[in-house]
């Protein structure tokens, strides 16, 4: 195994581990070999259709250290089954789900040795790009595909690990392309880039922008965005105007679980202004958990997330899900997958 950086000292995700997975589809199913390979470059035409005409997905999902020194793939039918339909939806050559769950489970289990212990975990990759060879195919889906998935050992998702963090409400932007809000691909996060980018270039303290395009609050640049007190938790009922988290169910689940009542509807930006004054915010994704958020930046106004740090309900839930995770407590709804390492 190759030495490699602490994680937590480096980048979320610029870490990658020394084995991948990789199966291709020529004008048929994916072709599979059963084991890893080590971890390198591919070779692709630059005629191939996923750099002229963006057929390309992902997903993404960790492997957890548990506390008995095991390790478990959280929630990996979800990621399959979502993964599944993203390609039905970009019309990419159709993945067998039971070919992907095995490729990740062999991912994990030949990096098993790079997983880091808890706060650490393994990221996992799966990734599905269009290879024809054919800048005439515009209007035609590709034939051809690479089908693969890589690991990265990580750390905390956000600079400074779990802190309130500061968002900034934009009425304006879409955050996805609208027919594919539900997909993972490239061209979702490209349409966030550029006005966070700007927005952070404003504003130093701006960590996330939440986009609540026409007066309706959808989730940021990379995660789901909840509300809580003691009694509720809220977010945004599902449609296909943005991403359906893995993580967002989780979160609801476990919520209702522990007794709180849970809301999926439309939020208006206005509510945050009241919201602010009693309750708490948060936000949830593979990569961040649950990332609680202590200052809301709307129409020139700074909210204060009541006392501006993290609050006692999001780090209940935060907790109870880490502990599933890692094998703390125990897994009522099936969420963990064991793998060998």
């Amino acid at each position: 195994m190759t030495e490699k950086p602490d994680p937590f000292t480096v980048p979320f995700g610029t870490i990658f581990c020394d084995w991948m997975t990789t199966a291709r589809a020529d004008d048929g199913p994916y072709v599979y070999g059963g084991v890893a390979e080590p971890f390198g470059d591919f070779s692709i035409s630059p005629a191939a259709h996923v750099l002229h005409y963006g057929s390309a997905i992902f997903e993404g999902l960790k492997a957890h250290r548990q506390v008995d020194g095991s390790l478990a793939i959280f929630r990996l039918d979800s990621h399959v089954a979502r993964m599944v339909a993203s390609a039905e939806r970009l019309r990419l050559p159709a993945i067998d789900g039971d070919v992907l769950y095995q490729m990740s489970i062999d991912a994990v289990e030949a990096n098993s040795g790079e997983v880091p212990d808890p706060p650490g975990s393994l990221y996992i990759r799966p990734t599905l790009i269009g290879t024809e060879p054919d800048i005439g195919a515009a209007a035609r889906p590709t034939r051809s595909a690479l089908l693969y998935v890589v690991n990265c050992p990580v750390g905390d998702y956000f600079k400074g690990g779990v802190r309130p963090l500061t968002l900034l409400v934009e009425t304006e932007i879409p955050r996805t392309v609208p027919q594919f809000g539900m997909v993972k691909c490239g061209g979702n996060y490209a349409m966030a880039l550029a006005p966070t980018l700007d927005a952070m270039a404003g504003n130093e303290a701006i960590d996330q922008m939440l986009f609540a395009t026409g007066g309706d609050i959808t989730e940021t640049g990379a995660s789901n965005f909840f509300l809580a007190d003691d009694e509720r938790v809220v977010t945004r009922h599902l449609d296909e105007s943005f991403l359906h988290g893995v993580t967002r169910s989780s979160v609801i689940e476990l919520a209702a679980s522990l007794g709180y009542e849970v809301e999926e509807r439309s939020i208006d930006p206005e509510e945050l202004v009241e919201w602010a004054e009693r309750g708490e915010a948060f936000l949830s994704g593979t990569a961040a958990v649950l990332a609680p958020v202590g200052t809301i930046l709307y129409e020139g106004k700074t909210l204060t997330v009541g006392d501006g740090q993290p609050g006692s309900n999001t780090m209940r839930l935060r907790q109870a899900l880490v502990d599933i995770q890692i094998g703390a407590a125990p897994d009522p709804f099936g969420w963990r997958t064991p793998v060998k390492g």
